[in-house]
């Protein structure tokens, strides 16, 4: 009897050390009742970013833009004189006045520095290809001022009140996701007949090159 009273009190003193124990590391220990915040996300956004992502890609992957080349402006439009002169359906013999190109909207009259200067490289590639161009800017009397001496001038009144040129050259501007397609035709300005026509693309890091204005030209 007296043995198993000690082992019954052996055993409770073990429970008792036990309990204590488990209350003081209960006590040490930090109890976080609060869960964790569960971090939230826009579906819309992130679908946004990766379509956005995406193409980024695929213009990387389409659109070549060489950090090193010789090509400009006035090399394009030697092509493009030299499409209108394979398809040309006239002799020499004929005299065309070069106008500005145009954007190809509803309007047709919207030009800029791009169109304006076509224009003027044309002139020079047809004439040395031994075509007559007539400039019709050209005024009959010089114009001498302090600021200068002009001959050319876009008033009507000033210049030539009778037709001057048999056909005419001009072309539209199309923007595209890589470069300005160019379209230029030769017309016979009685029967309005395209008698030569070209169709070139003109990269946009060859026009950045030229640091060529793309917006609408003002002209004074």
């Amino acid at each position: 009897m007296t043995y198993i009273t000690k082992c019954a009190a052996i055993l409770s003193v073990s429970v008792a050390a036990s309990f204590v124990t488990g209350c003081s590391m209960m006590e040490t220990q930090p109890i976080n009742s609060a869960p964790e915040p569960v971090p939230s996300y826009d579906l819309s956004q992130l679908i946004h970013q990766a379509h956005m992502q995406q193409e980024q890609r695929y213009q990387s992957s389409t659109q070549f833009a060489p950090s090193k080349h010789n090509k400009t402006l006035v090399n394009y439009v030697e092509q493009m004189a030299l499409d209108l002169v394979d398809t040309m359906q006239l002799e020499q013999d004929i005299s065309i006045a070069v106008t500005s190109f145009v954007d190809l909207d509803n309007s047709l009259t919207k030009s800029s520095q791009l169109g304006n200067q076509l224009s003027e490289s044309f002139i020079h590639q047809l004439q040395q290809f031994g075509y007559g161009i007539v400039d019709f800017k050209t005024t009959d009397q010089i114009l001498v001022n302090p600021r200068g001496d002009f001959v050319f001038s876009r008033e009507v009144e000033n210049l030539a009140n009778k037709r001057v040129a048999s056909h005419v050259l001009s072309g539209t501007l199309i923007y595209r996701s890589s470069g300005v397609e160019v379209n230029t035709r030769i017309i016979d300005v009685q029967s309005k007949r395209v008698v030569a026509s070209s169709q070139k693309l003109l990269p946009y890091y060859v026009l950045k090159n030229d640091d060529i204005n793309l917006r609408s030209a003002r002209l004074n």
